[in-house]
């Protein structure tokens, strides 16, 4: 998200043409150019809670990058809510289904 806004900065600064400098640039495909930039069209809550999710440091992101493009494809910032929502609440779901290890060395 945080590279999305960047770029775009970037692009209305003029210090690149377009989303095929910028792939370029960052030495990526202009396809994967294109899904980092359709970042910019997600709901502004949505973009403003990807931008405060915690720091994953080990294991998998939160959000898997699968359920970020599809909401992507959403047009309707409704529709993207609903997507967004649901996506953290399996999270949370799943998150509360594996003991934490303070619950495991608290069973012994």
């Amino acid at each position: 998200m945080a590279l999305a806004i960047k770029y775009e900065r970037m692009i209305q600064g003029g210090l690149v043409r377009d989303y095929s400098d910028l792939a370029r640039l960052g030495g990526v495909t202009p396809a994967r150019m294109t899904q980092i930039m359709g970042m910019l069209n997600l709901a502004p809550d949505i973009q403003e809670s990807i931008l405060f999710l915690p720091l994953v440091e080990k294991g998998r992101d939160p959000i898997p990058e699968r359920v970020l493009w599809r909401i992507c494809g959403e047009r309707e910032w409704r529709r993207q809510r609903e997507i967004w929502t649901k996506a953290l609440r399996e999270k949370a779901r799943a998150k509360d289904q594996v003991p934490d290890s303070s619950e495991i060395l608290s069973s012994k």
